[in-house]
Protein backbone atom coordinates (compact mmCIF):
# COMPACT_ATOMS: atom_id res chain seq x y z
CA UNK A 1 0.00 0.00 0.00
CA UNK A 2 3.08 2.23 0.16
CA UNK A 3 2.90 5.56 -1.75
CA UNK A 4 6.38 6.56 -0.64
CA UNK A 5 9.38 6.86 -2.94
CA UNK A 6 13.08 6.21 -2.44
CA UNK A 7 14.13 5.21 1.08
CA UNK A 8 10.61 5.75 2.37
CA UNK A 9 9.54 2.42 0.90
CA UNK A 10 11.69 0.61 3.45
CA UNK A 11 9.87 2.22 6.36
CA UNK A 12 7.67 0.08 8.53
CA UNK A 13 3.89 0.18 7.93
CA UNK A 14 3.49 2.10 11.18
CA UNK A 15 6.03 4.72 10.08
CA UNK A 16 4.32 5.13 6.72
CA UNK A 17 0.99 5.53 8.46
CA UNK A 18 2.40 8.37 10.63
CA UNK A 19 3.74 10.16 7.54
CA UNK A 20 0.34 9.98 5.83
CA UNK A 21 -1.42 11.34 8.91
CA UNK A 22 1.05 14.24 9.30
CA UNK A 23 0.90 15.07 5.60
CA UNK A 24 -2.89 15.26 5.61
CA UNK A 25 -2.78 17.40 8.79
CA UNK A 26 -0.44 19.81 7.02
CA UNK A 27 -2.84 20.02 4.07
CA UNK A 28 -5.73 20.67 6.45
CA UNK A 29 -3.68 23.49 8.00
CA UNK A 30 -3.47 25.11 4.56
CA UNK A 31 -0.03 24.10 3.39
CA UNK A 32 0.61 23.68 -0.35
CA UNK A 33 0.72 20.13 -1.70
CA UNK A 34 4.14 20.64 -3.29
CA UNK A 35 5.46 22.01 0.00
CA UNK A 36 4.07 18.99 1.86
CA UNK A 37 5.65 16.63 -0.66
CA UNK A 38 9.04 18.30 -0.19
CA UNK A 39 8.66 18.31 3.60
CA UNK A 40 8.00 14.58 3.83
CA UNK A 41 10.17 13.59 0.87
CA UNK A 42 7.35 12.00 -1.12
CA UNK A 43 5.88 12.64 -4.55
CA UNK A 44 3.15 15.20 -5.16
CA UNK A 45 1.10 12.34 -6.59
CA UNK A 46 1.37 10.52 -3.23
CA UNK A 47 0.17 13.60 -1.38
CA UNK A 48 -2.80 13.95 -3.76
CA UNK A 49 -3.63 10.28 -3.26
CA UNK A 50 -3.60 10.58 0.52
CA UNK A 51 -5.79 13.69 0.43
CA UNK A 52 -8.34 11.98 -1.81
CA UNK A 53 -8.45 8.94 0.44
CA UNK A 54 -8.86 11.11 3.55
CA UNK A 55 -11.74 13.00 1.95
CA UNK A 56 -13.57 9.83 0.89
CA UNK A 57 -12.76 7.53 3.79
CA UNK A 58 -11.51 9.67 6.62
CA UNK A 59 -8.77 8.54 8.98
CA UNK A 60 -9.45 4.83 8.46
CA UNK A 61 -8.55 5.17 4.80
CA UNK A 62 -5.03 6.21 5.81
CA UNK A 63 -4.38 3.26 8.13
CA UNK A 64 -1.86 0.64 7.13
CA UNK A 65 -3.27 -2.69 5.87
CA UNK A 66 -1.38 -5.99 6.28
CA UNK A 67 0.89 -6.71 3.36
CA UNK A 68 0.41 -9.73 1.16
CA UNK A 69 -2.72 -11.49 0.10
CA UNK A 70 -5.67 -12.01 2.36
CA UNK A 71 -6.44 -15.53 3.52
CA UNK A 72 -7.94 -17.43 0.60
CA UNK A 73 -7.05 -14.73 -1.92
CA UNK A 74 -4.55 -17.04 -3.65
CA UNK A 75 -7.26 -19.66 -4.20
CA UNK A 76 -8.07 -18.96 -7.80
CA UNK A 77 -10.77 -21.65 -7.82
CA UNK A 78 -13.99 -20.85 -6.01
CA UNK A 79 -15.16 -23.11 -3.20
CA UNK A 80 -17.73 -24.70 -5.52
CA UNK A 81 -15.11 -25.31 -8.21
CA UNK A 82 -12.74 -26.83 -5.69
CA UNK A 83 -15.47 -29.16 -4.45
CA UNK A 84 -16.25 -30.23 -8.02
CA UNK A 85 -12.62 -31.07 -8.82
CA UNK A 86 -12.13 -32.93 -5.54
CA UNK A 87 -15.20 -35.08 -6.14
CA UNK A 88 -14.15 -35.80 -9.71
CA UNK A 89 -10.79 -37.10 -8.48
CA UNK A 90 -12.47 -39.32 -5.87
CA UNK A 91 -15.19 -40.68 -8.15
CA UNK A 92 -13.42 -41.16 -11.49
CA UNK A 93 -10.17 -42.30 -13.07
CA UNK A 94 -8.36 -39.92 -15.45
CA UNK A 95 -9.28 -42.07 -18.45
CA UNK A 96 -12.90 -41.96 -17.37
CA UNK A 97 -12.82 -38.19 -17.82
CA UNK A 98 -11.08 -38.21 -21.19
CA UNK A 99 -7.52 -37.91 -19.85
CA UNK A 100 -4.77 -40.54 -20.03
CA UNK A 101 -4.01 -43.20 -17.44
CA UNK A 102 -5.77 -44.86 -14.53
CA UNK A 103 -4.06 -43.03 -11.65
CA UNK A 104 -4.27 -39.37 -10.70
CA UNK A 105 -1.09 -37.28 -10.61
CA UNK A 106 -0.75 -33.59 -9.83
CA UNK A 107 -0.14 -32.96 -13.52
CA UNK A 108 -3.33 -34.76 -14.56
CA UNK A 109 -5.37 -32.95 -11.91
CA UNK A 110 -3.93 -29.68 -13.22
CA UNK A 111 -4.99 -30.70 -16.73
CA UNK A 112 -8.49 -31.48 -15.46
CA UNK A 113 -8.71 -28.02 -13.85
CA UNK A 114 -7.58 -26.41 -17.09
CA UNK A 115 -10.17 -28.29 -19.14
CA UNK A 116 -12.94 -27.36 -16.73
CA UNK A 117 -12.05 -23.76 -15.90
CA UNK A 118 -9.24 -22.72 -18.32
CA UNK A 119 -6.90 -21.99 -15.42
CA UNK A 120 -3.32 -23.25 -15.40
CA UNK A 121 -1.63 -24.47 -12.20
CA UNK A 122 1.89 -25.70 -11.55
CA UNK A 123 2.30 -29.08 -9.85
CA UNK A 124 3.13 -27.41 -6.51
CA UNK A 125 0.02 -25.25 -6.93
CA UNK A 126 -2.13 -28.34 -7.44
CA UNK A 127 -0.40 -29.92 -4.45
CA UNK A 128 -1.56 -27.07 -2.20
CA UNK A 129 -5.14 -27.70 -3.22
CA UNK A 130 -4.77 -31.44 -2.63
CA UNK A 131 -3.45 -30.82 0.87
CA UNK A 132 -6.31 -28.40 1.55
CA UNK A 133 -8.81 -31.01 0.33
CA UNK A 134 -7.42 -33.70 2.64
CA UNK A 135 -6.15 -35.90 -0.22
CA UNK A 136 -2.89 -37.86 0.05
CA UNK A 137 -0.77 -39.82 -2.44
CA UNK A 138 -1.59 -43.50 -1.87
CA UNK A 139 -1.09 -46.93 -3.40
CA UNK A 140 -4.57 -47.88 -4.72
CA UNK A 141 -6.38 -51.15 -4.24
CA UNK A 142 -7.05 -52.98 -7.47
CA UNK A 143 -10.48 -54.26 -8.48
CA UNK A 144 -11.41 -56.35 -11.49
CA UNK A 145 -13.80 -54.54 -13.80
CA UNK A 146 -15.82 -57.77 -13.91
CA UNK A 147 -16.52 -57.64 -10.16
CA UNK A 148 -20.23 -57.54 -9.34
CA UNK A 149 -20.78 -54.88 -6.67
CA UNK A 150 -24.20 -56.30 -5.81
CA UNK A 151 -22.74 -59.77 -5.26
CA UNK A 152 -20.12 -58.28 -2.93
CA UNK A 153 -22.83 -56.43 -1.01
CA UNK A 154 -24.85 -59.63 -0.62
CA UNK A 155 -21.77 -61.46 0.58
CA UNK A 156 -21.18 -58.89 3.32
CA UNK A 157 -24.79 -58.48 4.38
CA UNK A 158 -26.33 -61.92 3.87
CA UNK A 159 -24.10 -64.78 2.69
CA UNK A 160 -21.21 -64.47 5.11
CA UNK A 161 -23.40 -63.83 8.20
CA UNK A 162 -25.41 -66.95 7.29
CA UNK A 163 -22.25 -69.09 6.93
CA UNK A 164 -20.95 -67.89 10.29
CA UNK A 165 -24.29 -68.56 11.98
CA UNK A 166 -24.51 -72.10 10.56
CA UNK A 167 -20.97 -72.93 11.60
CA UNK A 168 -21.66 -71.66 15.10
CA UNK A 169 -24.90 -73.63 15.36
CA UNK A 170 -23.13 -76.83 14.22
CA UNK A 171 -20.07 -76.18 16.41
CA UNK A 172 -18.13 -76.21 13.16
CA UNK A 173 -14.87 -74.60 12.06
CA UNK A 174 -14.64 -71.85 9.42
CA UNK A 175 -11.50 -71.56 7.33
CA UNK A 176 -10.52 -69.48 4.32
CA UNK A 177 -8.37 -71.13 1.66
CA UNK A 178 -6.49 -70.27 -1.51
CA UNK A 179 -3.77 -71.63 -3.79
CA UNK A 180 -0.55 -69.92 -4.84
CA UNK A 181 2.36 -70.50 -7.20
CA UNK A 182 5.99 -69.63 -6.41
CA UNK A 183 8.67 -69.27 -9.11
CA UNK A 184 12.44 -69.42 -8.75
CA UNK A 185 12.94 -66.18 -10.72
CA UNK A 186 10.44 -64.17 -8.74
CA UNK A 187 11.89 -60.98 -7.24
CA UNK A 188 9.74 -58.66 -5.14
CA UNK A 189 10.42 -55.77 -2.80
CA UNK A 190 13.31 -53.30 -2.80
CA UNK A 191 17.05 -53.35 -2.15
CA UNK A 192 19.75 -50.75 -1.48
CA UNK A 193 21.96 -49.47 -4.26
CA UNK A 194 24.01 -46.48 -5.38
CA UNK A 195 21.97 -43.35 -6.09
CA UNK A 196 21.24 -43.05 -9.79
CA UNK A 197 22.16 -46.68 -10.50
CA UNK A 198 19.48 -49.36 -10.52
CA UNK A 199 20.66 -52.49 -8.64
CA UNK A 200 20.88 -55.69 -10.70
CA UNK A 201 19.64 -59.00 -9.32
CA UNK A 202 21.14 -61.90 -11.25
CA UNK A 203 18.86 -64.88 -11.62
CA UNK A 204 19.41 -68.38 -12.85
CA UNK A 205 18.17 -69.25 -16.30
CA UNK A 206 17.01 -72.58 -14.87
CA UNK A 207 13.46 -71.64 -13.98
CA UNK A 208 11.26 -73.84 -11.84
CA UNK A 209 8.20 -73.44 -9.65
CA UNK A 210 6.12 -75.04 -6.93
CA UNK A 211 2.52 -74.60 -5.83
CA UNK A 212 0.86 -74.50 -2.44
CA UNK A 213 -2.61 -74.61 -0.95
CA UNK A 214 -3.32 -73.16 2.47
CA UNK A 215 -6.25 -72.56 4.79
CA UNK A 216 -6.43 -70.31 7.86
CA UNK A 217 -8.86 -69.60 10.68
CA UNK A 218 -9.47 -66.65 12.97
CA UNK A 219 -8.15 -68.80 15.83
CA UNK A 220 -4.69 -68.66 14.32
CA UNK A 221 -4.69 -72.13 12.80
CA UNK A 222 -2.98 -72.75 9.47
CA UNK A 223 -3.06 -75.88 7.29
CA UNK A 224 -1.14 -76.25 4.02
CA UNK A 225 0.05 -78.55 1.29
CA UNK A 226 2.99 -77.94 -1.06
CA UNK A 227 3.04 -79.73 -4.42
CA UNK A 228 4.94 -79.61 -7.69
CA UNK A 229 2.23 -80.65 -10.14
CA UNK A 230 -0.32 -78.23 -11.61
CA UNK A 231 -3.32 -77.40 -9.49
CA UNK A 232 -6.38 -79.36 -10.60
CA UNK A 233 -9.43 -81.13 -9.17
CA UNK A 234 -7.43 -84.18 -8.01
CA UNK A 235 -4.99 -82.00 -6.11
CA UNK A 236 -7.92 -80.08 -4.64
CA UNK A 237 -9.52 -83.29 -3.36
CA UNK A 238 -6.20 -84.42 -1.88
CA UNK A 239 -5.94 -81.16 0.02
CA UNK A 240 -9.52 -81.43 1.28
CA UNK A 241 -8.91 -85.00 2.43
CA UNK A 242 -5.84 -83.93 4.39
CA UNK A 243 -7.65 -80.90 5.83
CA UNK A 244 -10.64 -82.75 7.29
CA UNK A 245 -8.26 -85.23 8.90
CA UNK A 246 -7.18 -82.48 11.30
CA UNK A 247 -10.69 -81.81 12.63
CA UNK A 248 -13.21 -83.69 14.74
CA UNK A 249 -15.99 -81.32 13.68
CA UNK A 250 -17.47 -80.09 10.41
CA UNK A 251 -15.36 -77.70 8.34
CA UNK A 252 -16.88 -74.78 6.46
CA UNK A 253 -14.30 -73.81 3.86
CA UNK A 254 -14.58 -70.41 2.15
CA UNK A 255 -12.84 -70.37 -1.21
CA UNK A 256 -12.83 -68.68 -4.61
CA UNK A 257 -14.55 -69.94 -7.75
CA UNK A 258 -11.56 -71.62 -9.40
CA UNK A 259 -12.72 -74.26 -11.89
CA UNK A 260 -11.00 -77.02 -9.87
CA UNK A 261 -13.08 -76.07 -6.82
CA UNK A 262 -16.33 -76.47 -8.75
CA UNK A 263 -15.37 -79.42 -10.95
CA UNK A 264 -17.38 -82.62 -11.20
CA UNK A 265 -14.58 -84.51 -9.45
CA UNK A 266 -14.64 -82.08 -6.51
CA UNK A 267 -18.44 -82.14 -6.31
CA UNK A 268 -18.45 -85.93 -6.21
CA UNK A 269 -15.85 -86.00 -3.46
CA UNK A 270 -17.75 -83.39 -1.45
CA UNK A 271 -21.00 -85.33 -1.79
CA UNK A 272 -19.27 -88.31 -0.18
CA UNK A 273 -17.97 -86.14 2.67
CA UNK A 274 -20.87 -83.74 3.20
CA UNK A 275 -20.99 -84.47 6.93
CA UNK A 276 -17.43 -83.30 7.50
CA UNK A 277 -16.88 -80.45 5.05
CA UNK A 278 -18.79 -77.92 2.99
CA UNK A 279 -17.50 -75.36 0.51
CA UNK A 280 -18.71 -71.77 0.29
CA UNK A 281 -17.75 -69.67 -2.72
CA UNK A 282 -16.72 -66.03 -2.61
CA UNK A 283 -18.14 -63.62 -5.20
CA UNK A 284 -16.32 -63.78 -8.52
CA UNK A 285 -13.29 -61.52 -9.04
CA UNK A 286 -13.15 -60.60 -5.34
CA UNK A 287 -9.79 -61.81 -3.97
CA UNK A 288 -9.70 -58.92 -1.50
CA UNK A 289 -12.44 -60.67 0.52
CA UNK A 290 -10.18 -63.65 1.23
CA UNK A 291 -7.61 -63.24 4.06
CA UNK A 292 -5.62 -66.19 2.69
CA UNK A 293 -4.59 -63.87 -0.15
CA UNK A 294 -2.53 -62.07 2.49
CA UNK A 295 -0.79 -65.35 3.28
CA UNK A 296 0.17 -65.62 -0.39
CA UNK A 297 1.52 -62.08 -0.40
CA UNK A 298 3.47 -62.78 2.80
CA UNK A 299 4.98 -65.91 1.23
CA UNK A 300 6.09 -64.07 -1.90
CA UNK A 301 7.62 -61.27 0.15
CA UNK A 302 9.42 -63.63 2.51
CA UNK A 303 10.95 -66.16 0.12
CA UNK A 304 13.21 -63.77 -1.85
CA UNK A 305 14.75 -62.68 1.47
CA UNK A 306 15.67 -66.22 2.52
CA UNK A 307 15.71 -68.81 -0.27
CA UNK A 308 18.79 -70.06 -2.06
CA UNK A 309 16.95 -72.75 -4.00
CA UNK A 310 18.89 -74.20 -6.90
CA UNK A 311 16.16 -76.60 -7.99
CA UNK A 312 12.49 -77.36 -7.58
CA UNK A 313 12.99 -79.64 -4.57
CA UNK A 314 14.88 -76.95 -2.66
CA UNK A 315 12.22 -74.35 -3.52
CA UNK A 316 9.53 -76.71 -2.21
CA UNK A 317 11.54 -77.13 1.00
CA UNK A 318 11.83 -73.37 1.44
CA UNK A 319 8.10 -72.97 0.86
CA UNK A 320 7.27 -75.63 3.44
CA UNK A 321 9.65 -73.94 5.88
CA UNK A 322 7.69 -70.69 5.50
CA UNK A 323 4.37 -72.39 6.27
CA UNK A 324 5.80 -74.34 9.22
CA UNK A 325 7.16 -71.07 10.63
CA UNK A 326 3.78 -69.39 10.34
CA UNK A 327 2.06 -72.39 11.99
CA UNK A 328 4.21 -71.67 15.04
CA UNK A 329 3.16 -68.02 14.92
CA UNK A 330 -0.63 -67.99 15.41
CA UNK A 331 -0.55 -64.27 16.24
CA UNK A 332 0.64 -63.60 12.68
CA UNK A 333 -2.05 -65.89 11.25
CA UNK A 334 -4.70 -64.03 13.22
CA UNK A 335 -3.17 -60.81 11.95
CA UNK A 336 -4.08 -61.74 8.36
CA UNK A 337 -7.70 -61.11 9.36
CA UNK A 338 -6.86 -57.54 10.34
CA UNK A 339 -6.52 -56.34 6.75
CA UNK A 340 -8.87 -53.49 5.88
CA UNK A 341 -10.94 -55.56 3.43
CA UNK A 342 -11.24 -58.70 5.56
CA UNK A 343 -12.05 -57.24 8.97
CA UNK A 344 -15.69 -57.97 8.21
CA UNK A 345 -14.94 -61.58 9.13
CA UNK A 346 -14.30 -60.57 12.74
CA UNK A 347 -17.41 -58.40 13.04
CA UNK A 348 -20.25 -59.96 14.95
Amino acid sequence: MSDLVGDGRTWSPDAQEVVRMLAVSALVDGRDRAEVATLFKVSVRAVDNWWTRWQTGGRDALLSRPRGRRVGEHQVLSEAEQAAVRQAVLDHTPSGLGLSGQLWTRGLIGELIFRLYRIRFTDPGVGKYLKRWGLTFQRPDKRAVEQDAEAVRLWHEETWPAIRARAKAENGEVLFADQVGVRSDQVTGRTWGAKGTTPVVRRTGNRFSVNAMSAISTKGRMHFMVFTESFDAKVMCRFLDRLVGHFDRKVHLVIDRHSAHRSKTARTWLADHKDVIELHFLPSYSPELNPDELVNADLKRSLPQTHRARNQAELATETRRFFHRRQRQPHIVRGYFGGSHVRYILDE
